[in-house]
């Protein structure tokens, strides 16, 4: 940040919203809020004349609604944009538009559209804001349909490519946060129906969203996507999500088949599913077995887990910082000395294909 404020403007049909929304932003001295809008119209106007670094974007709003807003900013005059929607399961599947047209991040209200108990998510709102700042805003490429055959690009390798070649690889872990939506859409889009090994991702994710977003996963994907259950058996051609609020355990039934467990244990870095958690639970069922992806996002989840995988023998691949929304986690992972190949997005597909070669 350069020791300047972050300059944000407000966008919500709601007077009180917006109220409540300055005056959390304006109570920490890193943010400076330079304007609200009353609607999309009067939103797009204010975001060309006043250049915002950062805005806060209602979803449902009259004569222009948040995703019209949103799609003409992505367009024309391309913002980081903090999406405000209730957490519900009828707003989940509008915020994952959101997300997929280029929207950094969202926060939810607690209560509906109108309710003083924004203050609940002040905190979060207030982070998130703050890290918009330097996220990365980025025109987006389409994904193919639905069961079209996905060949990765080629690609170059970056990295220390040539740790633990030689073993067998039986399970994929993928770790997202910040930007992750977009990063999964277009490397699950990327492989084959015939990927020969399982898949586990946790993505921070509020509850209600998971199931909607692997719903889109799945639909954009040659594989089969799923939200994760208690039992659910892990194998080929699948990816299995881990569900919000849960974290998502990696198990062996006596014969040696892979499912799934969650636990209601508590937020670990502050987060629920936690990707640390998930990869631990991989080290210790499968061993060097396995290839790590640590995707955008914004903390450090992902690299305590890296770090156990790597030293049995697994894989570690990163996405680099040159397309990460928020470049948090992948460093955090980088810094810890365990990243095997540090990669753009459009080139994980094809190193993730060829490290389950050996």
């Amino acid at each position: 940040m350069n020791g300047k404020q972050v300059r944000v403007l407000i966008v919500d049909d709601s007077a009180l919203m917006r109220k409540l929304l300055g005056d959390i932003l304006s109570s920490d001295p890193r943010i400076e809020v330079i304007g609200t809008a009353k609607d999309g119209v009067d939103g797009l106007a204010k975001a060309r004349s006043l250049s915002p670094d950062v805005v806060t974007l209602d979803v449902e709003m009259p004569n222009k609604d948040g995703l019209a807003v949103l799609k003409e900013l992505m367009k024309t005059f391309p913002l980081p944009v903090i999406m405000v929607s209730s957490l519900t399961q009828e707003n989940a599947q509008t915020t994952l538009k959101a997300l997929s047209l280029g929207c950094v991040d969202f926060v939810g209200k607690p209560s509906g559209a109108i309710s003083t108990d924004i203050k609940e998510v002040a905190a979060e709102l207030i982070s998130k804001v703050i890290m918009a700042k330097g996220a990365r805003v980025r025109p987006l490429p389409a994904a193919p349909k639905k069961g079209e055959e996905a060949i990765a690009p080629p690609s170059q390798a970056r990295g220390s490519a040539s740790h633990s070649k030689g073993i067998r690889r039986e399970i994929v872990a993928i770790a997202a946060s910040t930007g992750g939506p977009v990063a999964l859409q277009q490397l699950l889009s990327k492989l084959p129906v015939n990927f020969p090994i399982p898949i586990v991702i946790t993505q921070h994710m509020p509850k209600d969203f998971t199931s909607s977003f692997a719903k889109r996963l799945d639909s954009l994907s040659a594989l089969s996507v799923t939200e994760g259950e208690e039992g659910m058996e892990l194998k080929a051609g699948r990816a299995v999500l881990a569900p919000g609020g849960s974290h998502l355990i990696v198990k062996r039934r006596p014969n040696g088949i892979p499912y799934c467990g969650l636990s209601d244990a508590p937020p670990v870095l502050s987060v629920k599913p936690s990707a640390n958690i998930m990869f631990l639970s991989v080290a210790d069922e499968f061993g060097g077995k396995v290839v790590g992806i640590v995707l955008t996002g914004m903390g450090r989840d992902g690299a305590e887990g890296a770090v156990a995988l790597h030293a049995k023998g697994a894989y570690i691949i990163a996405e680099s910082q040159e397309t990460c929304v928020v470049f948090g986690m992948p460093k955090a992972a980088a810094e810890a000395g365990v990243v095997d190949e540090l990669l753009p997005l459009s080139e994980i597909p094809d190193a993730l294909l060829r490290s389950i070669k050996g």
